[in-house]
């Protein structure tokens, strides 16, 4: 057996969690191998919507596993909230989640660091979500970090308080004013590890690994985007985990030769959350049709998302970088009824027209070339089979297939998990 992988090839918000959701049926296990609570994976099925921060997306089906990799860094106050959503459904999760020891865990005091370390860089801010995931990567690499493991430790509140003392020193050093009642955010913290200690914690190397012997199916589940990735995304304005194909293989401990098919998400145009170069974004009306239309606020944060064409040019960059073997298209349904639709097919940079992706993508320097398509006028919403798909619409799926050279084999023509297309 292999384990299959499915992550998103732009700056995140593809709409990963319902896709996880429609394919789990195919598959035992459902791993997150990076990220943590800054990434919103919404499903809606039987007209309820979800929004999943920490927990794999196929925990809404009966029989699936869920694990949460050792690349994830958890907050246990809001993986709370999320479990407490899932028992609201009666979704009986303690039979079905399970946490690896070696995940990190966020601190009150490293969502403080976030804010502080943001709020200091004034107009060069990156748009982090504010919740803590920098700061604890940070710990992490500088083998600072406390992690899922420590709490089965008699001594590892002794942990918590002798990182928490580094974290107020590193905040005193900062000199910024924020408000905060730290005792009120350790007894919350506290709470929520009561919590989460009665969940079912694994060496999710060890746990996988025999699930492949066993012959059972995984698939790895990653957040984020591949443009967001901390060395191959637009850097500075990144993530602080690593997106692609390659964070599976150190987010959940499994060997580069188990991995199988490589599902990439895509939207049929682009939005991106926070600040960082964005070559395609629009600033008129056909911006504000896509935002109003798709419904573009983060899951997680709320904010209105920045919207603009295809970029043909970062798609096949990060399709490269993943080996990608398949493309799901997301929200081909946004884009009806536009008389015309462009994709980015090349760049002017520096005065010289470029088919590949620069070292840096800043604003200033970089103008999208556009190929133009006609637009189509169907409702794509109700439809249910390839054959109903509009011609127009099939010949920008061609375009897209021949230019990036992956075939599309999922067309998604609304947020339900129902509505959608298999090719």
């Amino acid at each position: 057996m292999k384990v299959d992988l499915l992550l998103g090839l732009q700056w995140g918000d593809e709409g990963k969690g319902k896709i996880v959701d429609v394919l789990t049926k195919n598959y035992a296990i459902i791993a997150r191998f990076q990220g943590g609570p800054n990434a919103g994976h919404t499903l809606i099925f039987e007209n309820q919507k979800h929004v999943l921060h920490t927990i794999p997306s196929g925990i809404f089906h009966k029989g699936a596993k869920n694990v949460v990799g050792n690349g994830v860094v958890i907050d246990p106050v809001i993986l709370k909230r999320e479990l407490a959503n899932l028992e609201n459904h009666n979704i009986d999760y303690r039979k079905v989640l399970y946490i690896s020891r070696k995940a990190h865990l966020i601190l009150p005091t490293h969502r403080l660091l976030d804010a502080a370390s943001e709020a200091l860089k004034g107009k060069l801010k990156i748009g982090s979500t504010l919740k803590g995931i920098g700061p604890t990567y940070m710990d992490k690499t500088g083998r600072n970090g406390l992690r899922i493991g420590d709490l089965e430790l008699d001594n590892w509140k002794d942990k918590f308080n002798a990182l928490t003392n580094k974290h107020l020193n590193l905040l005193n050093f900062y000199n910024i004013d924020l408000q905060y009642d730290l005792e009120e955010l350790k007894n919350e913290f506290f709470e929520a590890v009561t919590l989460l200690k009665s969940l079912t914690f694994i060496d999710s190397e060890t746990y996988l690994y025999e699930a492949l012997k066993d012959k059972q199916s995984i698939l790895a589940e990653g957040a984020q985007g591949s443009m967001l990735d901390i060395d191959f995304g637009t850097y500075p304005f990144v993530t602080s985990s690593t997106t692609t194909a390659a964070g599976a293989c150190t987010g959940l401990g499994i060997s580069p030769h188990t991995i199988g098919d490589v599902y990439g998400i895509f939207k049929a145009y682009v939005t991106r959350v926070g600040s960082g170069p964005f070559p395609t974004e629009l600033f008129d009306n056909d911006g504000k049709t896509m935002g109003k239309v798709g419904c573009e606020f983060g899951a997680t944060t709320g904010r209105p998302r920045r919207c603009g064409w295809l970029d043909l040019v970062a798609l096949k960059y990060a399709v490269r970088i993943n080996g990608a073997t398949q493309l799901t298209m997301m929200k081909a349904d946004v884009l009806s009824g536009f008389k015309t639709i462009k994709a980015c097919t090349s760049y002017m940079y520096k005065g010289k027209e470029i088919s590949n992706l620069p070292y840096s993508i800043n604003d200033a320097d970089i103008t999208p070339v556009y190929t133009e398509f006609k637009g189509w006028q169907a409702d794509l919403t109700k439809m249910t089979s390839a054959n109903e798909l509009p011609e127009n619409l099939l010949s920008y799926i061609k375009f897209i297939e021949h230019f990036v050279g992956v075939p599309v084999k999922i067309v998604s023509v609304g947020p339900d998990r129902k509505q959608t297309i298999v090719r």
